[in-house]
């Protein structure tokens, strides 16, 4: 049987940057999954939309009606968030987007799969970015190095939950010291982190961007790191992410096939 498709849900930007990065990501996916149908839908901004990716997936099911968007067929879509926390998009905008899709094209089954974070993935992912931008060059140095965890931001106390938790995670590792920041909608910002963690007596502060692909708010990011020693880049598509993707996808197909095992089972002992 053809496994369902992978839909990874962007944000989008106007910035290119964005678009460029997600896609660069997806194409990781792709290599790691090659009989994997993948496509990229943007909530906003960039196209092409999810829901013209949704109509197009079902128009393109074999047995369509053209131009009727009859099928024969069910069209089974994973719609994967691309979100490191479960906030406002993961649990209105997305859910509300997938809902109406699904009204209009009645033999769509999507499923909304969890949100990337907390993952040991991700750290690993944060990790790569500092090593490469030189925060640690030895374990005596990143013992006196702390660590800015510095996300977009969000008023969702799940989601701010989340980032706190991550960077306790990330302290474990052996960091001087790890503080959460925000971008926007949250505090502390970037830069009183570093002053923060200058003052916890750490000698050399690097800031990690807790975010996917730039854009405004990591731009944002960058500008309260100008007092840091070290700058990480995105995680962007770190090959920690790609399989945290392809991860994500098959707790999803599985549970979708376990829901539908049990559903059967109900239906035979009625």
């Amino acid at each position: 049987m053809r496994p369902p498709r992978l839909l990874v849900v962007a944000h989008g930007s106007r910035d290119a940057r964005h678009a460029a990065t997600v896609h660069a990501l997806v194409g990781r996916v792709r290599a790691l999954r090659p009989g994997l149908r993948v496509e990229t839908g943007f909530l906003d901004f960039n196209a092409p939309s999810v829901p013209q990716v949704l109509e197009r997936l079902t128009a393109e099911e074999p047995g369509a009606a053209r131009g009727t968007g009859a099928q024969d067929g069910v069209t089974d879509v994973v719609a994967l968030p691309l979100l490191l926390t479960r906030a406002f998009h993961a649990k209105s905008d997305i859910p509300a987007v997938l809902a109406e899709a699904s009204a209009r094209l009645p033999r769509l089954r999507v499923r909304q799969a969890e949100v990337l974070g907390p993952s040991p993935l991700l750290l690993a992912a944060v990790e790569r970015r500092l090593t490469e931008a030189g925060a640690a060059p030895s374990a005596a140095v990143r013992r006196s190095t702390g660590v800015v965890l510095a996300s977009a931001g969000s008023t969702d106390p799940e989601a701010i939950a989340a980032i706190a938790e991550t960077a306790r995670e990330l302290r474990r590792t052996g960091w001087c010291s790890v503080r959460p920041a925000f971008a926007s909608a949250s505090l502390p910002r970037t830069e009183d982190a570093v002053r923060a963690l200058r003052a916890d007596g750490c000698a050399r502060v690097a800031v990690a961007p807790y975010v996917i692909a730039p854009g405004r708010l990591p731009d944002r990011i960058a500008a309260g790191a100008r007092d840091a020693d070290v700058l990480a880049d995105v995680l962007g598509p770190a090959p920690e992410l790609a399989r945290l993707l392809v991860e994500r996808y098959e707790q999803a197909v599985a549970a979708a096939r376990g829901e539908r095992a049990a559903s059967d089972r109900i239906e035979v002992s009625a």
